[in-house]
């Protein structure tokens, strides 16, 4: 037998109705005999019973004994039946019986006056019902007077039989026509699915429209619809990311690829000692500014992979994370001679994040910084608290109100701009920011005159508004 786990839903579906259809047609089967078996009985003990009351009526006292007064015509009526045979006898209890057939057994219970006994005997053979009623002797008080009826069961047999010929093949046809109803309600209920396993079949995977007919589905199988088109959009969002960012990757490192390609033909090309070095600080260049496009790249590939997953949460501290991260690019800020510095409480700020992300959003927030900022300038991470917020300020060029939307979209420069760079830092940490439930946000620096770039947690944990420390991690 096949494992129930694999059947089909139109089995499930069959057997989970079919099978307590058989109970009911078993438990009908077995109702309808014993209906029938009580009717048999109750309109033949009836007859029985009316049978020996008649009897008991004709006994009439007579010089001093009883006697049955019945015609013999009447007893042959009393008697006749085609089908069964009828027994009947009439005792003393203590002068034995004095009508009848003897052979009548008497009932194991005791008989009470006016109370019929019924009982079933074997008489010549023959299964016999019996019934036995008690009455006062009229002619000898103290006695006692037992009329039994007997008759043998076979009307009985037969109206249990008609019955059955009636109400059987009844609850056959009824049973058939539930099988069908159900057997066309299945398959009825079933074309639905049927229908959408077929336009899943003929699914075109580079289109990733939503299943149609969901209107039309029945209640039960919306949710599931729902939620094959949620999944089918993820894999949709996923797809369209994954051939954006192969695209603007392919855009990207198209003309830093060739430029190195250039400078390494022109460094090979030349004898000259010093243009040799010349060349070979270009392609140092272009190689700088490849591998800073590759970092970028890979921290937006990762920012997007996160997306499509659930991140994995837990308890941070801000303030660690900054100054770890900060630690990191000490070296960049003393090539350009810049004061990197750190504003923020001497006890922990906890915020509810995904901690690589987190480092890779301040650490694209602080290369920005010290990227667009002067030479020999400042650049300031600040953590604030009340609520959690995250700041970099630096001395650059300050953003109009106007591009600061624009600069937080991928691969957008301002067009004015000098500094090398691949316009995905502000979008990579703007990204992380959403995905965390923050708000980045971009203003003019309160104390300089350049950008303040501020994130706004609402995942705070824990705050703990100590006195804040000032830390330079360079000093010129």
């Amino acid at each position: 037998m096949p494992d129930p786990v694999a059947w089909s839903l139109r089995r499930r579906l069959l057997v989970r109705l079919g099978v307590p259809l058989s109970l009911i047609l078993i438990v009908g089967a077995v109702g309808t005999f014993a209906v029938a078996s009580h009717i048999g009985a109750f309109v033949h003990d009836r007859w029985l019973l009316d049978s020996a009351m008649t009897l008991a009526q004709q006994i009439k006292p007579a010089g001093g004994r009883i006697v049955l007064d019945l015609p013999k015509s009447a007893m042959e009526m009393f008697e006749w039946d085609t089908i069964d045979h009828v027994f009947e006898q009439v005792r003393s209890e203590k002068n034995g019986a004095f009508f009848g057939n003897a052979a009548i057994p008497m009932p194991a219970l005791q008989l009470s006056l006016g109370e019929p006994i019924f009982y079933n005997a074997t008489i010549n053979g023959h299964p016999t019902r019996i019934v036995a009623v008690a009455m006062n002797n009229p002619a000898e008080p103290g006695d006692r007077i037992v009329v039994q009826v007997a008759e043998t069961m076979l009307k009985r047999k037969a109206l249990v039989a008609e019955i059955l010929t009636f109400a059987v093949p009844l609850q056959i046809a009824i049973f058939i026509i539930a099988v069908l109803a159900i057997l066309i309600a299945v398959k009825s209920s079933l074309r639905f699915l049927n229908n959408i396993a077929a336009e899943l079949s003929q699914y075109n995977p580079d289109a990733l429209v939503p299943v149609a007919q969901i209107e039309t589905a029945p209640l039960e199988i919306k949710p599931l619809l729902n939620s094959i088109n949620q999944l089918i959009a993820k894999v949709a969002d996923a797809q369209e990311t994954q051939s954006r960012f192969i695209a603007n990757a392919t855009h990207q490192l198209r003309t830093p690829l060739a430029t190195l390609q250039v400078q390494t033909e022109r460094a090979l090309r030349e004898v000259d000692p010093t243009r040799h070095r010349e060349a070979l600080a270009h392609v140092k260049v272009a190689l700088e500014r490849l591998g800073h496009l590759a970092r970028q790249l890979l921290t937006l590939a990762r920012s997007e992979r996160s997306a499509e997953a659930a991140l994995q949460m837990r308890p941070v501290d801000l303030v660690q994370l900054a100054r770890d991260e900060i630690e990191e690019w000490v070296d960049a800020a003393i090539l350009r001679e810049i004061d990197l510095g750190l504003e923020a409480p001497a006890s922990p700020v906890s915020i509810d994040g995904e901690p690589h992300l987190i480092r890779e959003m301040i650490g694209n927030l602080v290369d920005n910084a010290i990227r667009y900022g002067n030479a020999r300038g400042a650049v300031t991470i600040g953590v604030f608290t009340n609520p959690v917020r995250l700041y970099v300020d630096n001395d650059g060029e300050r953003i109009p109100p106007l591009e600061r939307s624009r600069v937080l979209e991928r691969f957008y420069r301002r067009t004015l701009t000098t500094v090398d760079g691949c316009g995905l830092g502000l979008a990579i940490a703007n990204e992380i920011a959403e995905r965390h439930s923050a708000t980045l946000i971009i203003t003019d620096s309160p104390s300089r005159r350049g950008t303040r770039v501020s994130v706004v947690f609402t995942s705070a944990l824990r705050i703990e508004p100590l006195a804040f420390q000032h830390h330079n991690a360079t000093k010129t």
